[in-house]
């Protein structure tokens, strides 16, 4: 019992250090009053810098502290290429707004603006497949009451929901 009480508590002290998975969570709301989507994105720091080292090739980058570039400004121009949405076929225009920290993860801001209604919304999150093959892109989107998932990966950036008109 004490063995395993000990080998319990260094396993959580060692998950806390280095997480398992590569996942990030991104919420998806719909805001009826303002005609738009509010999303936002959690994504571990550690994944990140690596992803952002590789991809703005800068192998002594510190997303916490980056020199030259803001962080934001790299998110803007990462996020164009590997998140996108679509409402009912049509691609939209996705505008980042900031991040801030939360722990060990960053949460970024981004929304949709100009919503008309619509039935079907594609969602392309392929961020940090590039780097980590397990890597998995939850994404829950809540219209109403209703909320739907995806699990998008390196194999399936992008999926698509259905959701009943009003």
């Amino acid at each position: 019992m004490i063995l395993s009480s000990f080998i319990l508590s260094l396993s959580l002290q060692v998950a806390s250090w280095v997480h398992p998975m590569h996942v990030s969570v991104t919420e998806i709301g719909v805001n009826d009053k303002e005609k738009r989507l509010e999303i936002m994105m959690r994504v571990f720091i550690d994944d990140l810098e690596v992803t952002l080292r590789r991809n703005f090739k800068q192998p002594e980058l510190d997303v916490l502290d980056p020199k030259g570039q803001s962080l934001d400004d790299m998110m803007r121009s990462y996020f164009q290429q590997r998140f996108l949405i679509s409402l009912d076929g049509r691609q939209q225009a996705v505008s980042y707004l900031g991040h801030e920290r939360d722990h060990e993860a960053f949460v970024f801001y981004i929304e949709v603006d100009k919503v008309k209604k619509w039935k079907t919304i594609q969602v392309q999150n392929s961020i940090i497949t590039e780097i980590y093959d397990d890597q998995s892109n939850l994404v829950h989107v809540t219209v109403g009451e209703t909320v739907r998932s995806l699990r998008l990966t390196r194999t399936k950036p992008s999926d698509m929901l259905t959701f009943e008109s009003k």
